[in-house]
């Protein structure tokens, strides 16, 4: 894990890709795309082994059991579109409706889909709580606490999902199994985050690296 500081709020950059504010016992992910394979299959695309929706699952209910978290923000794309929330299996319907169960959980509105409305918790289009902001997509509101990008970067050779922070924002890695990723090196990217900016790359471990801003030399 790795701890720093935002605006005032010390928070946690986990392994798993999510962020936990302890003060508040809350846990933030972002980009879950619950559905992906469904929607792929759906759509005629790629087949893919349709268990990327359990083992993100699996992952948050850890996340909650390790952490104790009472409260959670899902910041959009939490679906990969609304008729993916629709065809969830009801095995995982009922799991996640049992982690939603006596938690103060919000669904950010995304790009990809507008909330799942058939299931428990707030539906948001963005969120204040305390000093920071809480959307899909980065803003000039900061500080703030974003996803959208998937974020990624290039550490001993392999490709690993990252957090980027400087000292008015974070950009949220993708949390979902079966997302991809926008190197830190976009313009889209480099635009957004300040000089001193870091990465913090996730995996079986979170380490922070300054945020690589131009493209490796294979």
């Amino acid at each position: 894990m790795y701890r720093f500081t935002l605006a005032s709020a010390d928070l946690i950059a986990l392994a798993s890709g999510a962020l936990f504010w302890p003060a508040e016992k809350l846990l933030v992910v972002s980009d879950l795309h619950f559905g992906k394979s469904e929607r792929l299959a759906r759509r005629g695309g790629a087949l893919l082994p349709p268990f990327e929706t359990r083992d993100t699952l699996q992952r948050l209910d850890d996340d909650l059991e390790s952490t104790g978290a009472r409260r959670v923000i899902c910041l959009g794309d939490s679906f990969d579109d609304l008729h993916a929330a629709d065809a969830m299996e009801a095995g995982d319907q009922l799991w996640l409706t049992r982690l939603i169960a006596g938690r103060d959980w919000v669904w950010i509105e995304g790009n990809h889909d507008a909330g799942p409305f058939a299931l428990g918790g707030s539906h948001l289009a963005d969120m204040q709580l305390g000093p920071l902001a809480f959307r899909h997509i980065a803003s000039g509101d900061t500080p703030e606490i974003s996803g959208h990008y998937h974020p990624k970067l290039r550490l001993a050779g392999r490709a690993r999902r990252c957090f980027l922070l400087d000292a008015t924002r974070v950009i949220m890695p993708a949390y979902g199994s079966y997302t991809g990723g926008l190197w830190t090196y976009d313009a889209a990217l480099t635009n957004l985050m300040q000089p001193q900016a870091l990465a913090v790359a996730i995996g079986k471990t979170a380490l922070a690296l300054p945020m690589p801003r131009t493209m490796p030399q294979l």
